[in-house]
């Protein structure tokens, strides 16, 4: 394994729900006992124009209703449909999610820098200016492949995609500049990236401050793909449920022990994903972020209904 399934009661919980609707949502974020308050913002990704593996408004509705929150989002450091406000707009429009809660583009209107303590790579982080404008964020993510990540989950979901334009560049390429239109000129080596994103997280997990921030995947529709990809490929993997817990670390991490620990059968393919992850040295991210602080790559599973 991984990381491990432990029974420490000293150890983070992950809360587990393998059925996967708007009502089963619900019960695995109020399994985690906080309760959010003031400002709440809700980070999902609005998914490139032309994907459709995306979380649907349909599904998580009842989240945002029940905590009154935000949907939040910033814009991408590569051409798309949600490279810069405009374009963004239109798809946050056409992919409805204007419809169920209000929605804020947080580097809209501009950036700021917040403080990190693993300065290996990235000296700062620039977030959208109107993280500044919430008290409680619940990370929300989709767990999934990702082409230059190997997966994608909760934190890739509060680096990547907290930071503004600039900010994505920043990390993407692990300091060496945050101009997006140098960003393919300057990537760096593998693990660097994934350092500079382990960081950029805990960063914004430190700006928030202990138990302000509430961590959820969605193990749904996992295309080798992420949702920046507009045209991603068909999942071979099926759908396993719906996990939360307090620490990013270990959520990650029990999502990544579920996928290598799956036992495949026809129309049923975990390994398509792992090759992907395995490609990009995917797994390090928990394992740096372990080290730096962030939290635990052992955890206790807790399943509910």
């Amino acid at each position: 394994m991984l990381g491990g399934i432990m029974q420490l009661s000293a150890q983070p919980k992950v809360f587990m729900t393998k059925e996967i609707t708007p009502e089963s949502l619900v019960r695995v974020y109020k399994a985690l006992g906080v309760e959010p308050h003031g400002h709440v913002a809700i980070k999902i990704s609005t998914g490139e124009m032309g994907g459709n593996n995306y979380l649907k408004p349909t599904l998580i509705r009842g989240l945002v209703d029940e905590v009154n929150g935000t949907l939040v989002e910033c814009c991408t450091a590569y051409g798309g449909s949600r490279q810069d406000k405009s374009k963004h707009w239109a798809t946050v429009k056409a992919h409805g999610f204007d419809s169920i809660a209000p929605v804020d583009l947080m580097d809209e209107y501009g950036q700021m820098r917040i403080a990190v303590k693993d300065k290996r790579h990235i000296k700062y982080d620039i977030v959208g200016d109107h993280l500044a404008h919430y008290d409680f964020m619940i990370n929300l993510a989709h767990f999934k492949g990702h082409a230059m990540g190997g997966f994608g989950g909760v934190l890739k979901n509060q680096s990547i995609g907290v930071a503004s334009t600039a900010g994505k560049a920043y990390i993407h390429t692990a300091g060496k500049t945050d101009r997006p239109d140098s960003l393919w000129a300057n990537l760096p080596a593998q693990d660097a990236f994934l350092e500079s994103m382990a960081a950029a997280a805990q960063g914004v997990a430190d700006y928030f401050g202990q138990g302000n921030i509430l961590y959820i995947n969605v193990m749904n529709n996992m295309s080798v793909d992420c949702d920046c990809d507009s045209h991603p490929a068909d999942p071979k993997l099926k759908d396993m449920g719906i996990l939360a817990s307090t620490d990013p670390v270990a959520l990650d991490q029990a999502c990544l022990d579920l996928v290598f620990n799956h036992k495949g059968q026809a129309g049923d393919d975990e390994k398509p994903l792992i090759e992907r992850i395995n490609r990009q040295h995917g797994t390090y991210i928990t394992e740096y972020a372990e080290r730096i602080g962030l939290g635990s790559r052992k955890y206790k599973l807790v399943m509910i209904k």
